[in-house]
């Protein structure tokens, strides 16, 4: 059924706004391809982006304004809206601050080495159009539960059933693990593992939600008894905390411990990213490791660099923290390395580097629904090289 152009102009405000979820961004840009007179639109405003970003000096307000504004006059026969002012300001190895009025298969993207370079649009890409044989598909649903008496269960996104341990029952629903409320009885405790490839969301008996990315795992109790209710992580986690200010919650990776009340936080500590992230959204959190502690304000990161023991805290931008969550890559900056080694963990493949990894920069936000071929043909297009053989991927040039 058609939409209306309401339905349209609300959602290129939520897409401004950084609201959309993948499946709005699709829609978003089956609706911007549709129509000869939105691509026209959106060369025009690329045009006008390349010549903007081609001076020095802070992008006026009135620019990404009339972006703004000429998108959503396209949907409405009434003009656009009064919408408040975004300012945008460019700074070398930072110009895709506006990229995001520019929509293009569903992502967004740019890359830069030195200095900063025009936008390339990457061309269109969608999942049906690049299914082959020999593609990987994207990550799932999927996971390995293991019980207290070290019985294993597999989960997967079309998975329904109840497992029953004792007096405790869960509940998988889909890509969801859930647990009744704790009956005052600890029989043991469930390890949740995602593979390499996989995700998957857990609701803990006293209702807190950990979403788990792919290479992670989560050990936690089959019900919370005494003063403290602790958690024992690896890889990434998204963590939404009930609040009971009786019981802190306390999340363990290795020697790292981050106490909390009731917040929500982003904890990274993949063994090969050189560091463990803590990102908090809301509430309050506090880092500990051995004898160092910081406490964590709403859109700090606490940084614990894994080889010099040091620890750091700085404002960053949560949203980009927390995309993988919400079903995309955003990388802001980043090298090949680390480009790599998120796709290695989504799509389980092996990567190697023949001539060296390069020193280009990349940024930019992509749907983890992609397949790979996808993901390697919009790098490509930014002048990166790639020979994929089975799940082997090596980088042959930056």
């Amino acid at each position: 059924m058609s939409q209306t152009n309401g339905h349209y102009e609300e959602l290129v405000q939520r897409y401004l706004d950084g609201q959309c979820t993948a499946r709005e961004v699709a829609e978003l840009y089956d609706w911007l391809r549709s129509s000869g007179a939105h691509r026209t639109l959106l060369a025009a405003m690329q045009r006008e982006f390349e010549q903007v970003m081609q001076e020095p000096h802070e992008v006026p307000a009135a620019f990404s304004d009339r972006m703004e504004a000429r998108l959503l006059q396209d949907i409405s026969s009434r003009g656009a809206r009064e919408r408040r002012l975004r300012t945008w300001r460019y700074q070398p190895l930072a110009a895709a601050s506006v990229l995001v009025l520019i929509l293009a298969g569903g992502i967004w993207w740019w890359w830069y080495s030195t200095c900063v370079q025009p936008l390339q649009i990457a061309q269109t890409i969608t999942t049906d159009s690049l299914a082959q044989d020999h593609d990987i598909a994207p990550g799932g649903n999927k996971a390995v539960l293991t019980l207290a008496d070290g019985s294993t269960v597999t989960l997967d996104s079309a998975g329904n059933q109840v497992i029953q341990q004792g007096k405790t029952r869960v509940q998988q629903h889909n890509g969801r693990l859930q647990y009744a409320a704790g009956n005052g009885e600890a029989i043991g405790y469930n390890k949740l593992t995602v593979p390499r490839g996989g995700q998957f969301h857990v609701v803990l008996p006293d209702g807190s939600g950990v979403w788990l990315n792919a290479a992670s795992s989560l050990r936690y109790p089959t019900a919370f008894t005494g003063k403290e209710r602790v958690v024992e992580m690896e890889g990434q986690g998204y963590f939404e905390i009930a609040p009971d200010p009786g019981r802190p919650f306390i999340v363990k990776v290795n020697t790292t411990e981050v106490q909390v009340l009731g917040t929500r936080f982003d904890i990274m500590a993949y063994p090969d990213e050189g560091s463990l992230n803590t990102t908090l959204l809301e509430g309050a959190v506090n880092m500990k490791q051995g004898s160092l502690q910081r406490q964590l304000k709403p859109g700090q990161q606490a940084v614990l660099d894994y080889s010099t023991g040091r620890m750091s805290v700085h404002p960053v931008d949560v949203n980009g923290v927390i995309a993988w969550k919400t079903g995309f890559f955003e990388f802001d900056n980043a090298d090949i390395t680390v480009i790599m080694r998120q796709l290695a963990r989504w799509y389980d493949i092996e990567i190697s580097y023949p001539h060296g990894p390069g020193s280009r920069l990349f940024g930019g936000r992509i749907s983890r629904d992609l397949p790979l071929s996808g993901i390697l043909r919009m790098l490509e297009a930014n002048g990166a090289k790639f020979n994929l053989e089975g799940r082997r991927l090596a980088v042959i040039a930056e």
